[in-house]
């Protein structure tokens, strides 16, 4: 989605790391949802590492709801996270984040997607990041998790 096809009504969430602008996470959960038909988009925030800690301190307080972690990012993103979900606290990396109620609420979808790859050895890193950044725009638009897309997608 280009700047000027954001509307008042466009959904948005934020990426994090430092190079999130081109970055393929990005890229894959935009082209999701656009092949979902779905008004959202994910904001690019490139920063450095001087600026996460305040980036996330700030975090709970600030407009943003929803935030995929790069992962130069998710091990440090769980020492801001005020509740964890089981495979985060295993793996001790964070995915993407959620505020609810001012809370930090850290996510690892490792879990997930063992639970749908029966064969993970036919896939590779792209087709794995593909499966997850779909998980990741159903749970939060709606958009549909179809493994025929992954082609598309990448």
């Amino acid at each position: 989605m280009r700047p000027e096809e954001i509307k008042p009504d466009t959904k948005l969430c934020t990426i994090i790391g430092y190079n999130a602008q081109t970055g393929k996470r990005r890229g894959y959960f935009n082209r999701i949802l656009k092949l979902n038909g779905i008004n959202a988009t994910a904001i690019a925030l490139n920063i450095k590492d001087e600026h996460f800690d305040f980036t996330m301190k700030n975090l709970a307080n600030s407009k943003v709801d929803r935030m995929i972690i790069e992962p130069e990012f998710q091990k440090s993103a769980v020492e801001y996270c005020d509740i964890l979900d089981e495979r985060s606290k295993v793996r001790g990396l964070v995915g993407f984040v959620e505020v609810v109620n001012g809370k930090i609420m850290g996510y690892n979808l490792d879990v997930a997607i063992d639970n749908l790859v029966e064969n993970p050895e036919f896939f590779d890193e792209n087709m794995i990041l593909a499966i997850r950044m779909m998980l990741l725009a159903n749970r939060w638009y709606g958009a549909k998790v179809d493994f025929d897309l992954i082609p598309t997608i990448i």
